[in-house]
């Protein structure tokens, strides 16, 4: 029987909601902006490029590369074009995925996102948020370039995950069963972060739980209420963040994460993240971090597969300040890297690339 709806019901149903707007179909969003056949083919050969490194049967390097988040589509698109010419630059040594992040989990409180808050005021717009964001993805497609994002709300992946060929789950979000559910079902190789306090044993515990089928409540491309059934996710891999007050991108850390993940069963392969808690929460350590582990690739690890590099045009950061203009490609979250360093960053670990294709692998111990 259909509930009915008295006031005494009204009593006890919805006491803290405020108001509720109606949300657009991803099937609406993806009329109003299609992938199109050329773009869907791009999708599909960034997927396949990221598991070829991932596999080891493409002996390039991941680089997942852009602003902390995205909150002015002209200055993401701004970078990207420059990324584009980078990215063909070192394209035998590097495979380069544009980091277009929408979604920003948050400690606290604070600006959760272009999809949550286009207008950086407070004022909600997520049907404008995931509008922008999707024209976004296919514009950054159009020019060549793949595309990573973290998926964060478990519905958002219906309005935009055709477009992506990378995904990560984040450090907050890497224990959640929702997430670990979701990251079965997404059609792109997934990254999965270790916890904040360093641990990386529940972050290879997600890439097992992903990796096999699930059976969870979602919504279909319809925006219909479904059940969803997963086959589950050969793609997950570590992404080593630090955290807990030390930096774990060292050798040691390395040696360290491999061994765990060969013991749990799992291919050894990671990401190192050269920013959040591996550079100090510094931006400016970024490029000692890309340092070190280009140092590691030359003197021939094989077990690091991808670097993650937050970067803009302008480096450091700025606040959300309603009373001043914003400075032109700055991030409002996390400090970046500036162009001109990323270039040189970029330079440096394609360098190393090549050193490490002439250098013996290591005797199996």
């Amino acid at each position: 029987m259909p509930t009915v709806t008295t006031p005494e019901t009204d009593r006890v149903s919805d006491q803290r909601i405020d108001r509720v707007v109606p949300l657009t179909t991803p099937a609406l969003l993806h009329h109003e902006l299609p992938l199109d056949d050329t773009l869907a083919s791009a999708v599909l050969a960034g997927r396949r490029a990221v598991g070829r490194v991932l596999d080891r049967a493409d002996d390039r390097l991941l680089v997942v590369v852009g602003p902390c988040s995205v909150h002015d589509p002209a200055a993401a698109l701004d970078y990207a074009r420059r990324l584009r010419v980078a990215a063909d630059r070192v394209a035998d040594d590097l495979l380069v995925v544009m980091r277009v992040y929408f979604e920003k989990p948050r400690s606290t409180v604070g600006w959760k996102g272009l999809i949550n808050d286009p207008g950086l005021d407070g004022s909600g717009d997520v049907n404008g948020g995931l509008r922008t964001a999707r024209a976004l993805l296919l514009d950054v497609l159009r020019l060549g370039l793949p595309v990573g994002c973290e998926f964060l709300d478990p519905i958002t992946p219906q309005y935009i995950a055709d477009t992506v060929a990378w995904g990560a789950i984040g450090a907050r979000t890497v224990e959640s069963q929702v997430h670990r559910q979701l990251a079965s079902g997404l059609s792109m190789p997934i990254g999965m972060k270790n916890r904040p306090d360093g641990s990386i044993g529940t972050a290879v515990d997600a890439i097992r739980a992903a990796g096999v089928p699930h059976v969870f409540p979602g919504i279909d491309v319809s925006g219909t209420p479904a059940i969803m059934h997963t086959r589950g996710n050969a793609d997950g891999h570590l992404v080593l963040r630090g955290g807990g007050g030390r930096p774990n991108y060292d050798a040691e850390s390395v040696a360290g994460a491999l061994e765990l993940l060969r013991a749990a069963g799992l291919p050894e392969r990671l990401v190192v993240d050269a920013s959040h808690a591996n550079s100090g929460k510094d931006h400016r350590n970024q490029p000692k971090v890309a340092a070190d582990v280009a140092a590691q690739l030359a003197a021939g690890q094989r077990g690091i597969v991808g670097i993650m590099l937050e970067s803009f045009l302008l480096p450091g950061r700025q606040d959300l300040d309603p009373t001043r203009e914003l400075t032109y490609g700055q991030s409002v979250t996390d400090a970046c890297i500036g162009w001109e360093t990323t270039e040189e960053v970029l330079t440096h670990l394609a360098a190393a690339v090549r050193g490490r294709r002439r250098t013996p692998a290591p005797a199996p111990a």
